[in-house]
């Protein structure tokens, strides 16, 4: 169970709920952006369960990268693999909508020898998804996040069933995106994946909140946070479906 965060609050939420594995980011709100070097290394004393960190370092979901902008991602990835973190998240593709291995390539020599997952640039793409996939492995990615070219998993479960039957052990593949304690059962019935992934998230509520002015100045918008419980409960439907295989 892979828990994505984008606070201190949620991490710690996250690990006491019983997540095995952390994705760190910024701005869920914006799909998951590379978190601040502070925030690693704060959790890093904090918590002992591995922590993968998101390479993405701007908004959009083109997942094209100019030269520079890898030259970003690459300083961030050295930064972070120097500071503690236990892998990496992260996914380009070129204007075709294929793969970019170039970018990819370059990613996973400089993370190594931590693992680096392929995220959800795959359900963007335009390049065949098990053809797409078995390029990812070649490349050295050891997981690939996807919802099944779908918008949430549990709509494209049987895309995702397909990648794990022909993927087998060359890739994980773990879904992810809608997760909920309503819908987990049957996606991990259907697809028999392994590892899934998800927010658990809750909006937070602030009791001083109508003292607050500042919503005339800045657009309103609802905080998410990790909860504990949710988490909870995502893991023990994990662990009686493990008990059914």
């Amino acid at each position: 169970m892979e828990i994505c965060v984008d606070s201190v609050e949620s991490a710690i939420n996250a690990v006491n709920g019983g997540a095995h594995r952390l994705e760190l980011c910024s701005a869920l709100s914006e799909g998951g952006l590379t978190p601040s070097l502070g925030l690693l290394k704060t959790l890093k004393t904090m918590v002992s369960i591995p922590i993968f960190v998101m390479l993405r370092p701007r908004c959009g979901y083109d997942f094209q990268y100019s030269d520079l902008e890898i030259r970003v991602i690459l300083e961030d990835c050295t930064l972070f693999k120097n500071a503690g973190a236990d892998g990496f998240v992260f996914g380009a593709l070129t204007s075709t909508g294929y793969i970019d291995i170039d970018a990819c390539v370059s990613v996973i020599l400089t993370a190594q020898p931590l693992p680096v997952t392929f995220h959800r640039a795959f359900d963007v793409a335009t390049q065949d998804p098990i053809e797409m996939a078995q390029k990812i492995a070649d490349l050295g990615f050891k997981r690939l996040l996807t919802s099944g070219r779908s918008p949430v998993a549990v709509d494209g479960q049987c895309v995702i069933k397909a990648l794990i039957e022909t993927m087998k052990d060359r890739l994980i593949i773990m879904p992810g995106a809608g997760i909920q304690v309503e819908n987990l059962k049957d996606i991990l019935g259907t697809t028999l994946a392994h590892e899934f992934h998800g927010s658990a998230k809750e909006v937070k509520q602030y009791p001083n909140k109508n003292n607050i002015k500042l919503h005339s100045i800045y657009k309103e918008a609802p905080i998410y946070v990790t909860d504990c419980d949710t988490v909870q409960k995502l893991l023990n439907i994990y662990k009686n479906h493990l008990k059914l295989e």
